[in-house]
C-alpha cells in the first residue's frame, strides 16, 4: 500500500551513479522516482528506457522548475556540483549531493551559506559514514574502547580498470582520499593542523595515478591516507580497502577489501560487493541504500541530517585540497580550519 504523500525524487545526472541513486529511490518504501536528467540526450534516452515512468529531461533547471519534485539527488561531474547544487538550494528542493560538495572550498563554503537559507534540507552523500562497519567503529572509539588515537593508516585503492576511468576527471585523494580524511577528523572530533601530500605518476592522464596525504593533528595523532588507482587488473578486490585506528589502549580495523563473496570464473578469480550497493531480488540494498533512506527520514520528520553536516562535508574539501597543493608544491601546509566556516 502506498504512502499517503510519497516524497518525489528526482536525479540530476543520471549516468552510472545517477543510475546507482535512482534504483535506490525505487527500493525505498515512500519514495518515488518520478524524473531524471541529463544533458547528454543518448545517455538521457539509455537511463529513461530502464525507468520508463519517470519524467526525463536534459535542463536541470525544467526539474528545479517542478514544483510536484520534493527532492533530487546531484550526482554529476563534481565540477558542476556547485551551479547546479546552487540552483536546487535556492530552488527550495531537499538536496542530496554526491560527495566531493563542490570543485573549490570557496564554493563550499558559498554552497554551506547557501543550505542555511535554504528551505530545503541539504546532505552531501558522504558513503562511509552509512556503512555499519564505520558506525560500529565510531562508537567503538566513542565509548573508549581503544583509547586516545594516536595514529591512524587508511589505503583505499583501485584496480587499473576502473582507476583509469576516473584519472581524467579527478584525483584519487579527492576522488577516494576524502573519505578516509573525512573518517579520520570524525573519529577524532577534530581537524588536522597541517597537512603533507605526495603524488606519483605512471600514466598520461590528467592527474597522478597514486596520491598519498599525511594528516597532522598537533602533536597527538597522525593520518595516513594513500590512494592508488593503477593496482594490477588481475587484483580480485573490487576495492582494496582498509582503515586502521590504533589507540593508547587498542586498536581497530575496518576492512572494505574483503566482501565474502568470491568468485571464480574464466575470465579469473574476483570478489563481488556484497556492501556498497549491491542487487538483493530485484532490488539495490547496501550502503548506499541506507543513504538515501537516512535523508528521506530526515525530510519526512523536518530534522536536519546531523551524521554528516555541510560544514563537515566542506572541510574534507578543504583538506584534500590542501593535501593536493601539497603535493604539487613538495611542502607542508599548515591549515586553519576554525576560521574556514
Amino acid at each position: 500500500m502506498a504512502l499517503p504523500n510519497p516524497i518525489r525524487w528526482g536525479i540530476i545526472g543520471i549516468g552510472r551513479f545517477g543510475r546507482l541513486h535512482a534504483r535506490g529511490v525505487e527500493s525505498i518504501y515512500g519514495l518515488e522516482l518520478a524524473a531524471i536528467c541529463n544533458r547528454n540526450q543518448q545517455r538521457l534516452d539509455a537511463a529513461h528506457a530502464e525507468f520508463p515512468a519517470t519524467i526525463a529531461s536534459t535542463d536541470y533547471r525544467e526539474l528545479l522548475d517542478d514544483p510536484s519534485i520534493d527532492a533530487v539527488s546531484i550526482t554529476t561531474h563534481w565540477q558542476d556540483h556547485y551551479e547546479v547544487a546552487g540552483a536546487a538550494l535556492k530552488s527550495g528542493k531537499h538536496v542530496l549531493l554526491e560527495k566531493p560538495m563542490a570543485s573549490t572550498s570557496d564554493e563550499c563554503r558559498q554552497l554551506v551559506e547557501l543550505s542555511q537559507s535554504s528551505r530545503g534540507k541539504f546532505m552531501v552523500g558522504h558513503i562511509c559514514r552509512f556503512d555499519p562497519r564505520v558506525s560500529l567503529a565510531k562508537k567503538a572509539i566513542e565509548e573508549g574502547r581503544i583509547g586516545r588515537i594516536v595514529s591512524m593508516h587508511a589505503k583505499r585503492n583501485l584496480p587499473r580498470a576502473p582507476g583509469s576511468l576516473r584519472l581524467d576527471k579527478t584525483s584519487p585523494l579527492m576522488g577516494d582520499g576524502i573519505h578516509d580524511a573525512d573518517l579520520m577528523m570524525w573519529f577524532l572530533g577534530r581537524e588536522p593542523t597541517r597537512v603533507y601530500g605526495r603524488y606519483v605518476r605512471f600514466n598520461e592522464f590528467r592527474y597522478a595515478d597514486v596520491g598519498w596525504a599525511m594528516l597532522e593533528f598537533d602533536d597527538t595523532a597522525i593520518g595516513v591516507v594513500e590512494t592508488n588507482w593503477g593496482l594490477p587488473a588481475n587484483t580480485p578486490t573490487v576495492i582494496d580497502a582498509t582503515l586502521q585506528v590504533i589507540g593508547t589502549d587498542g586498536m581497530l580495523t575496518i576492512d572494505c577489501s574483503h566482501t565474502g563473496l568470491t568468485i571464480l570464473d574464466p575470465n579469473g578469480l574476483k570478489m563481488q560487493d556484497t556492501d556498497y550497493w549491491p542487487e538483493q531480488y530485484g532490488s539495490l540494498v547496501g550502503v548506499l541504500q541506507n543513504e538515501i533512506a537516512y535523508f528521506a527520514n530526515c525530510i519526512r520528520q523536518d530534522t536536519n541530517p546531523n551524521v554528516i553536516t555541510p560544514v563537515e562535508a566542506a572541510r574534507a574539501v578543504y583538506v584534500m585540497e590542501a593535501a593536493e597543493r601539497a603535493a604539487n608544491g613538495g611542502h607542508p601546509v599548515s591549515l586553519r580550519l576554525d576560521s574556514f566556516v
